[in-house]
């Protein structure tokens, strides 16, 4: 009996590795792709043309760091005159109107408990611009977080990219404070790892990026055939990227666009903003799975969609999977097959530390390559390196969790208090 059980619970752990190589291989040779772009020269484009853009912060009770973001659109090494910056002050109690408004911003308040959330706040600002500003003819809308700070060369870089002919640009996630601690390394790390192993593959490859929150640039155009901002599920930013790629668009990637954002520094704080997430890549699915699936077999942008459903469906789940089974069969233990429950016991550990292996390896590399832009002492370089596979396992309970469980959308307190001058 213990002997058939060995070798069907061998035959089991083997499809689900088999089964997670087939479907995730390709992020592997993304790595590749990456390696050999990084070692490219950038060349420079010549006769770039200049476009006007409207910078759009949604903003709820962000009074300690709204003004140092406008003072970094401020300071940009790009025509002033060809920016403008919106702040929507979205249900705030604080004084978000007032620092914005003294900072230079043209500001509009917003009161809408029914309404909730980032993707409501975009779209009224766009349709108050499109009231009450579509003299000014914008080409673009830049959408940022009012915890982000920009690299002064920003607008000028990502408009580059704009006018190769990308509609929706995003750029490099950078961080205020890598160094807080292994939560805030862990997220910043991950998004360094999305932005140059992840997004630049796609754009070498000329398959389409995906935004990730913030820090992205829309084609006016595009937004107005579209009729606004009209994505409001929990995760407003890949069901953007979703619909896009199942329309055939292609997001670019600028990756010497970078700008810096804070990351939420308990664990209770980054629980609630993870599962949010988790439970709005299940909304995006059964939204759109449908039609994902349909184009990666039907439509133009195959690749495109297939990584996008990759992107979508967590990774986590098909490690719970085997996880949850070696631990089944571990209860074996209470009906006398001891030797059954070391077997699953250890198959449990190793795919445990397998797992740890190859995300710390993810760790590894991203961290090497981009040592220099992270702003952390090396000490702690090295040290959150190892404790990244644990900031990525606590995704396994949250995807559980996010199954069965309501969300709503809840702002995060941003309490970092910095400039670029303090950054650099």
């Amino acid at each position: 009996m213990i002997t058939h059980m060995s070798t069907f619970l061998n035959d089991f752990d083997f499809f689900l590795f088999l089964l997670f190589v087939l479907v995730y291989s390709y992020r592997v040779v993304y790595i590749f792709v990456a390696f050999k772009a990084k070692r490219s020269k950038y060349c420079g484009v010549n006769d770039v043309q200049l476009g006007k853009y409207a910078v759009i912060i949604p903003a709820r009770n962000e009074e300690r760091v709204v003004g140092q973001l406008i003072a970094s659109i401020k300071d940009q090494n790009y025509p002033q005159d060809l920016v403008d910056i919106y702040v929507v002050a979205d249900n705030c109690t604080d004084n978000t109107a007032q620092v914005a408004r003294a900072a230079g911003a043209i500001v509009r308040e917003r009161f809408n408990r029914v309404q909730v959330g980032k993707g409501y706040a975009l779209d009224y600002m766009l349709k108050v611009i499109e009231r009450d500003y579509s003299s000014s003819h914008y080409d673009g809308y830049f959408v940022f977080d009012a915890d982000n700070l920009l690299d002064e060369n920003y607008i000028f870089e990502m408009n580059k990219t704009f006018d190769q002919g990308y509609r929706v640009v995003t750029s490099y996630r950078n961080s205020k404070n890598y160094d807080q601690n292994w939560i805030t390394a862990g997220y910043a790390l991950w998004f360094m790892h999305e932005a140059e192993y992840i997004n630049l593959p796609r754009m070498v490859l000329n398959t389409s990026c995906a935004i990730s929150g913030t820090g992205f640039l829309v084609q006016a155009q595009l937004l107005k055939d579209h009729g606004g901002w009209i994505y409001h599920l929990l995760t407003e930013d890949i069901e953007f990227s979703v619909s896009q790629v199942i329309q055939g668009e292609k997001i670019g990637y600028c990756r010497n666009a970078m700008f810096y954002d804070e990351q939420p520094i308990t664990f209770g704080q980054s629980w609630s903003q993870r599962l949010r997430w988790a439970k709005g890549f299940y909304q995006v699915l059964y939204k759109y799975g449908k039609d994902l699936l349909h184009g990666v077999i039907h439509g133009k942008s195959r690749f495109s969609c297939y990584d996008m459903v990759m992107t979508i469906m967590p990774a986590m789940l098909i490690s719970w999977i085997g996880f949850v089974w070696n631990g089944f069969l571990g209860l074996a233990l209470l009906f006398g097959e001891r030797q059954m429950f070391h077997i699953s016991t250890t198959r449990g550990v190793g795919s445990l530390l397998w797992s740890y292996g190859f995300l710390f390896l993810i760790g590894l590399i991203t961290t090497i390559t981009e040592w220099k832009k992270i702003h952390c002492a090396n000490w702690k370089k090295i040290m959150y390196m190892f404790t990244f596979p644990i900031f990525m396992f606590t995704y396994l309970p949250i995807s559980i969790v996010a199954l069965f469980k309501k969300i709503e959308w809840k702002p995060i307190a941003h309490t970092v208090v910095k400039s670029m001058d303090d950054l650099r």
